[in-house]
């Protein structure tokens, strides 16, 4: 097993050297080997993280002269497959999980994908005919693939990364116009989009194909969750604890297999505990190690003392990582860069840190508990919508946000809040989509498929991926397999919400394993205290008062400077949250304008793209077939 970064090209004129510095682009995520192959009109690469079978898995993968494909990711039953292929007259040259691909899609076509279990983004050539290009994403969309496609050219480029993107293109990018709305509405853009005009990502469990005869197709594969109906009302909570508990255990201990040292991150919150704990639970002991991070200091929101106590509980050797506050500023560009897209969540500097000491230490791999929260019902507006009485969308599109509508529409120039009235805001659009979701389906259903299938893979996963990899660290998931993610999708809504309380299931199957006072208390956010942070004087705020000055803000035409200007007095004088995550979001947001080079001068006339629908109901089968 590895994971790498990947990136190529089909139909289009690009240079040996190009394909280079695409590679150059990301080899953070791959510095164990670099290999491409190329040919007229076509070209793929990897950056190769070695993780099992560190002898083999010289990449691209091939199946004689007519099959080549790269991957970054794991496949999990590459095991499995390896013995059906062999049955079926295939050999192999290694043990690695990805030389699988090249039989497997000789043997299945395009629906090879449904056969692979694991996060993967996979890129694949077949030169047997006419020369075609096929790109697949795993259902959870954990393992992100940014495209570019030429429908005039019928060329397309893709990346494992935004940068190595760009970086084949050797073109300045351009802003995607309405982007900055689409940011502060929901911290980062959701659905397929992109913050660089031309360019999208790969949505979950998608396949795309592309050839010079019929140009490219993009289709969305069903989903295959783990477990099938079942009776919602006819299960008593400790039933459904007991099959979390188990399923989640049987993906822990897969996941956990490696042959390089593996990690676990201990936030102190339930979900990241739970996994610590299975862990432990399978032998690793005194030789597990585990991480959290903090803040040298007292801030608000500090967990340590509750990892602190998980991992005395569970017997593993307790890393506790300290990030001076004082260093953010310098950390931030390089968070930044890293993430791609700007990301408004203050996670990201914790994040950024927390891998790059988990790295130090000698350690390849990091089992986290992300993804619970979206599958089980965790979050506060989550169950404030499913209590609120009458109209609960507004209040729920509200709590996306970086920044309210009505505070942004203050915060943009003229210009800007001219063109986002007469297109929409992203708000609005997420609204429109939510309201006829709910016609079809249930709210908890429309909730779980909104937070699950649109916004974490976008705001999520890809920043996870992008942070950790930065530092060579591989991430997995348990949260997001399917036997998990498909389970508690299946349960009754009572043992997911129950008025002020979430992921009732999840607290059961955690029951005698974690100690009381982490079961016990509130949730809370795992996050920068930057409300606290954004004090006067305090070195955040002079840098937050260097990039958003008034002659940056007037050079790119977005924002209104005395509308900043405003946001910076109400901090100095009422610190608030909202206007702390205000100025934060807006910092990332010039700072990331700014290192990408993007042409972002904005001019009413804009090349407008048709807004694409927020895929609600089209990631799963029907909302309508899975309720009960």
């Amino acid at each position: 097993m590895r994971v790498c970064r990947i990136y190529g090209h089909f139909g289009a004129d690009v240079s040996a050297h190009e394909l280079k510095l695409a590679s150059a682009a990301q080899r953070h995520g791959g510095p164990d080997a670099q290999h491409s192959s190329y040919g007229p009109g076509w070209g793929l690469g990897s950056n190769r993280l070695a993780i099992t079978d560190p002898g083999g898995g010289r990449q691209p993968y091939e199946l004689g002269a007519g099959i080549k494909a790269v991957f970054n990711g794991e496949v999990y039953n590459h095991e499995a497959l390896r013995a059906r292929l062999k049955d079926r007259g295939y050999r192999f040259p290694d043990a690695c999980d990805g030389s699988v691909l090249p039989a497997l899609y000789a043997e299945y076509g395009e629906g090879f994908a449904e056969h692979l279990d694991g996060m993967f983004a996979v890129a694949l050539m077949d030169l047997r005919r006419e020369p075609t290009l096929v790109l697949a994403t795993d259902d959870a969309g954990m393992k992100p693939l940014y495209y570019r496609w030429d429908a005039a050219r019928r060329e397309v480029y893709f990346a494992s990364e935004l940068l190595a993107l760009l970086a084949l293109q050797q073109r300045r990018p351009a802003q995607w116009a309405p982007g900055l709305d689409a940011y502060l509405a929901t911290k980062t853009p959701f659905g397929e989009e992109t913050m660089v005009e031309g360019v999208r990502v790969l949505p979950p469990g998608a396949t795309l194909v592309c050839s010079r005869s019929k140009g490219l197709r993009l289709t969305r594969r069903t989903a295959r969750d783990a477990v099938g109906e079942t009776d919602r009302a006819g299960q008593e909570l400790r039933g459904s604890g007991e099959r979390v508990l188990n399923a989640l255990r049987d993906e822990v201990r897969r996941l956990a297999v490696a042959d390089v040292p593996v990690c676990a991150v201990t936030s102190g919150g339930l979900d990241s505990s739970l996994v610590t704990a299975l862990m432990a639970q399978r032998g690793a002991g005194p030789g597990l190690h585990t991480f959290n991070i903090a803040y040298q200091g007292e801030w608000p929101w500090d967990e340590r003392h509750f990892a602190r106590e998980v991992a005395e509980l569970c017997g593993t050797r307790h890393h506790q990582v300290e990030l001076d506050v004082a260093d953010i500023p310098g950390m931030l560009p390089e968070v930044v860069w890293h993430s791609g897209q700007p990301n408004a969540d203050p996670i990201t500097v914790s994040t950024y840190a927390l891998f790059e000491a988990v790295r130090a230490e000698g350690f390849k791999v990091a089992l986290t508990g992300d993804a619970a929260d979206e599958a089980f019902g965790g979050y506060a507006r989550v169950k404030a919508a499913l209590r609120a009485d009458g109209a609960w969308i507004p209040a729920y599109v509200d709590a996306l946000a970086a920044v309210l509508a009505a505070a942004r529409e203050r915060l943009y120039s003229s210009d800007y809040r001219a063109y986002v009235a007469d297109r929409g805001s992203a708000s609005d659009l997420i609204a429109r989509r939510l309201s006829e979701a709910e016609a079809q389906a249930s709210r908890l259903d429309v909730l779980t498929a909104f937070e699950t299938d649109i916004r974490l893979p976008a705001y999520h996963l890809r920043r996870v991926d992008h942070l950790s990899m930065a530092h060579s660290v591989e991430v997995r998931l348990p949260f997001c397999q399917r036997p998990v993610s498909g389970l508690a999708r299946s349960l009754p809504a009572a043992h997911r919400v129950d008025g002020p309380r979430g992921k009732l299931a999840l607290y059961e199957a955690a029951a005698g394993l974690l100690p009381p006072s982490v079961i016990d208390r509130p949730k809370q956010p795992f996050t920068l205290p930057v409300t606290a942070m954004l004090s006067p004087g305090s070195p955040l705020t002079a840098y937050a008062r260097e990039l958003l000055s008034p002659g940056r803000l007037r050079a790119a035409g977005l924002l209104d400077p005395a509308a900043v200007g405003v946001l910076f007095k109400a901090q100095r004088e009422r610190p608030a949250d909202g206007t702390a995550l205000a100025i934060w979001a807006l910092m990332v947001f010039e700072l990331w304008r700014e290192q990408f080079a993007v042409a972002t001068a904005f001019t009413p006339v804009v090349r407008e793209r048709s807004p694409v629908p927020l895929p609600v109901l089209t990631r799963r089968p029907s909302l309508v077939e899975v309720e009960s």
